[in-house]
């Protein structure tokens, strides 16, 4: 195992859209990192200092359209990966930081436990992984963390785990308008089930969160369902980027269900829409003891995700070779 970092880790973040101007952020102001090095390839973003993209101060580094170009000749770069959700649009990026030499944390949700539908890829990422005595993961907060990572910790201190049942309850107005039209708010219910039968819309990563809850608590689940249904406003909902009209989508509930010899081990309820009642995440652990935990209002997903990516930057360098999953970080913040 490696030895943690004696000062700030060198950061490079990857994909300057909103999320990954969070990470940017975050990385900012963050003692544990240092960002020397921003990377996207949108034309209108290269060459740009990066405070002009954050909107605010930042250390004089340009976005460049390579990582090779922002890592420079930097030793022990970390990188901070923000391009997409599905892991096969995103493989080529990853096997490149590794070629390089780049420990990765990246927002990829299907990265979070890619032996699920992508084994064969999830097998190459370990390979090169390894090859380049770095680790990779997918973190952030969901996948990441509520729905699986402190789940897992919570079950630490029960007994055999019977059931888990965690709930989350997100309302989209407190969120950008991009989830907010991820999640359908706005649409009749053909154009929802034509965008959820397209893979156009919904959460990607509950089965994901799922699994690793599921390896957490040290069930063995076999099989996994999930469902996909609307959310409708029961009356004008306004507050949020647009108004939504009564009888219109409001967002969405999707669920995921871990089944071990067809008995239920694992539930994940996630409910994301504008104007969604009683926002919150909550864990139930059926076991000896049990456990119930609820956080009022939800772990704020934004910032949430953007914090989990750096500080696991550090914890990065201190871990074993290959890919991980976030229950196999190193411990601490």
């Amino acid at each position: 195992m490696a030895r943690a970092p004696a000062g700030p880790v060198p950061v490079v973040v990857m994909g300057l859209g909103f999320i990954g101007q969070e990470i940017a952020r975050a990385a900012l102001s963050c003692p544990e990192v240092e960002l020397i090095g921003a990377v996207d390839t949108h034309s209108s973003l290269v060459g740009r200092p990066l405070g002009d993209v954050l909107g605010g101060p930042a250390p004089r580094v340009k976005v460049m359209d390579s990582l090779e170009k922002a890592v420079g000749r930097r030793k022990g770069a970390v990188l901070l990966h923000a391009t997409g959700s599905r892991l096969p649009a995103v493989m080529d990026q990853l096997l490149a930081a590794l070629k390089l030499g780049l420990p990765i944390a990246s927002t990829c949700e299907e990265l979070a436990f890619p032996y699920l539908k992508y084994p064969e890829l999830a097998d190459k990422l370990d390979r090169a992984a390894q090859r380049a005595e770095v680790s990779i993961v997918g973190a952030g907060v969901n996948p990441g963390f509520v729905l699986d990572r402190l789940v897992a910790t919570a079950g630490q201190v029960c007994g055999p785990v019977r059931r888990a049942t965690v709930t989350r309850v997100v309302d989209a107005r407190t969120r950008r308008e991009a989830l907010q039209r991820k999640v359908g708010a706005g649409l009749t219910e053909e154009e929802f089930f034509e965008l959820v039968d397209g893979e156009q819309l919904g959460h990607v990563g509950l089965v994901e969160s799922a699994a690793l809850a599921a390896l957490g608590l040290g069930l063995d689940c076999d099989d996994y369902e999930e469902e996909v249904a609307p959310v409708f406003a029961e009356e004008d909902i306004s507050g949020g980027a647009f108004a939504v009209k009564k009888g219109r989508v409001a967002g969405m509930f999707q669920s995921v269900v871990g089944l071990e010899d067809g008995q239920e081990r694992v539930r994940l309820e996630l409910t994301i829409a504008v104007g969604a009642d009683d926002p919150k995440d909550r864990i139930e652990i059926d076991a000896d003891p049990r456990l119930v935990l609820e956080i009022p209002g939800g772990v704020a997903g934004d910032r949430a995700t953007a914090n989990a990516l750096v500080n696991a930057a550090p914890r990065l360098t201190a871990a074993e070779a290959g890919l991980l999953t976030v229950l196999e970080l190193p411990a601490g913040r």
